[in-house]
């Protein structure tokens, strides 16, 4: 049986992390307020600084196929709909939606049981039938369609789905994995209202591994993280006085440290920008410990 929202608020809507898909018992008043996510305007609402992203619900681990699988496998609808409710407790009312039949199912079962999220679509295609269908706050061009047409010297049909998106009346951005990018749409004045950005470039061609690397090439190409990467992307969203959207800040999961990276990021972001962070709090309460530390963060800044 799904956790309601309402059994998550009585709860305490916190997710022990021995057994992350069961709700805790009444909380006692002895116990500290639930830690709240701060908020920040974006387009007309109130938006949460770190939005729930939706990669690893759907078995999108930038790891590899078995663990993609073990995603996939213990992210049930049930259990993707209570991390939902909790993230909710917790102040995060964003959701980076995909555009898949499986997300659509899992994302109209949170609202039936009264679950309210403003939804921020990444999508490349037909944006006309996802603004009717889900009217979200916002839609940005899918980074890896981006690079794509970036690489290809086909920037021109983005810019035309973003003026598509204008005329169906929601808030328009671009995302992409590589600074320069988003960089290039900006210093030619695009009409968009935000970017998504990685904060680690994954589109890496084999000629630039190889000029980094001395003529060598990493086994994974797409999923080797730099340490040096996040400075480059922070750099463009900052100079942007556009809302900005950082992604992949702890490198898909590869660092350990998670205040450090969220610190890094908020440090090096404008205080109108947000993170979108995927969780998978199979072996941890994860929304808990990202809630308590990005609120921490905040409030001392």
């Amino acid at each position: 049986m799904s956790v309601t929202r309402r059994k998550l608020l009585q709860a305490g809507a916190t997710l022990p992390a021995a057994l992350p898909g069961a709700a805790r018992a009444q909380t006692s008043p002895a116990q500290p307020p639930t830690a709240q996510v701060p908020k920040v305007k974006f387009g007309n609402a109130d938006i949460s600084r770190i939005v729930l992203g939706a990669n690893p619900f759907y078995g999108v681990s930038h790891f590899n196929a078995t663990y993609d699988r073990v995603m996939r496998e213990w992210c049930t609808s049930s259990k993707v709909v209570e991390i939902m409710h909790q993230c909710a407790v917790h102040g995060i009312n964003a959701f980076q939606y995909v555009t898949s039949p499986r997300c659509q199912a899992d994302y109209e079962r949170f609202t039936a049981e009264g679950g309210k999220m403003h939804l921020i679509v990444q999508a490349s295609r037909d944006p006309e039938a996802i603004v009717k269908t889900l009217r979200p706050l916002a839609v940005y061009h899918a980074g890896e369609f981006t690079d794509n047409a970036w690489r290809q010297g086909k920037m021109e049909g983005v810019r035309v789905f973003c003026k598509r998106l204008r005329q169906l009346g929601v808030l328009v951005g671009v995302g992409s994995h590589i600074p320069e990018v988003l960089a290039e749409i900006e210093s030619r004045g695009w009409d968009v209202d935000f970017y998504a950005g990685c904060v680690y470039n994954r589109r890496r061609t084999p000629e630039e591994w190889r000029k980094l690397l001395g003529g060598d090439i990493p086994v994974q190409p797409t999923e080797t993280y730099l340490e040096g990467d996040p400075p480059r992307m922070y750099q463009v969203l900052r100079q942007t006085s556009k809302p900005c959207f950082a992604f992949k800040v702890l490198a898909a999961g590869r660092i350990s440290n998670v205040e450090r990276a969220f610190r890094q990021a908020f440090e090096s972001l404008k205080p109108i920008d947000c993170l979108f962070v995927g969780m998978f709090p199979r072996a941890k309460d994860e929304v808990k410990e990202n809630a308590e530390i990005v609120s921490r963060l905040l409030q001392r800044s």
